[in-house]
């Protein structure tokens, strides 16, 4: 087992088109006030034109790729200006692509000089009309998902069946790797109709030895709490436990999008980590 580090895996920056404006200081010091020892600035990384069929929606999904260079410049600044007091990481949030998977191959060789840490997310499916964002809006999951799989419980077996191929498209990348939110599926999860609990343990057991296998680890993602149509961590209590007792690495993720998040619930994933080492083995 690795040592522990007080690190947060997974956040964002100005260079996302949703997010904050806010400058990387604010970020980083409020990490340090927070004793954080580790800080993974780890933006949504480009996305192929027209992977969704909404321009403006597009736009606001991921930085354009000629963005990438002076992202990557920005963020070995930050190193820099940092070194003293926390150890900053140069990373990005790679999505699995289906059917794509070449493009966001080609960014993580051609930045692979600059690259620490890769957060593999699912953040789409296929759906009415096209590739669908599974988390943009309750409505929008509706529009783009119910109808076109016909119940709840066939969106989250293709959701699931997307992560697995993630997981197993991840294991080729030659960085430091992690799987995104692996229960993202459950952000509208408040408003939308159920999925069988005993359905979602199976899918997730399951992924445990491809993790392994993958040499992957989890973000423990916490943004769900800020999310009133969900109010849940993106991993399950369980699973933590699992993690650990496979091995598999779990690294706590803000995904913060503005300075106040950074650290956000991090008692939270301190306590099931601790109750992660105290169950019996």
């Amino acid at each position: 087992m690795q040592p522990f580090i007080k690190w947060d895996g997974h956040t964002h920056s100005k260079f996302c088109c949703h997010g904050h404006p806010a400058e990387q200081p604010l970020y980083l010091d409020r990490a340090v006030e927070l004793g954080f020892a580790r800080y993974t600035i780890s933006e949504h990384a480009p996305l192929p034109d027209r992977w969704v069929d909404d321009p403006g929606l597009m736009a606001e999904l991921a930085m354009p790729e000629e963005r990438l260079r002076e992202y990557f410049a920005y963020v070995k600044d930050m190193k820099a200006r940092y070194a003293d007091r926390i150890e900053v990481t140069a990373g990005l949030e790679l999505d699995f692509l289906y059917g794509n998977e070449a493009f966001s191959e080609r960014l993580a060789e051609r930045w692979a000089d600059e690259l620490e840490d890769v957060v593999v997310s699912v953040h789409f499916l296929p759906g009415k009309g096209g590739m669908r964002c599974v988390d943009f809006s309750p409505e929008d999951f509706r529009d783009a998902f119910l109808d076109y799989y016909g119940s709840m419980g066939r969106v989250a077996e293709a959701y699931y069946d997307h992560v697995e191929m993630a997981v197993e498209w991840a294991a080729r990348l030659p960085v430091r790797k992690r799987l995104g939110h692996v229960n993202l599926i459950a952000k509208f999860s408040r408003v939308l109709p159920p999925v069988d609990e005993s359905y979602i343990r199976r899918r997730l057991e399951g992924l445990l030895p491809k993790l392994k296998a993958a040499g992957l680890g989890i973000d423990v993602n916490v943004a769900g709490f800020r999310v009133p149509t969900c109010g849940q961590a993106y991993v399950p209590e369980w699973f933590i436990r699992a993690c650990r007792r496979e091995g598999i690495e779990l690294v706590y993720g803000s995904d913060a999008h503005r300075p106040e998040h950074v650290g956000a619930d991090w008692d939270w994933f301190e306590r099931r980590l601790q109750e992660a080492k105290d169950e019996p083995g």
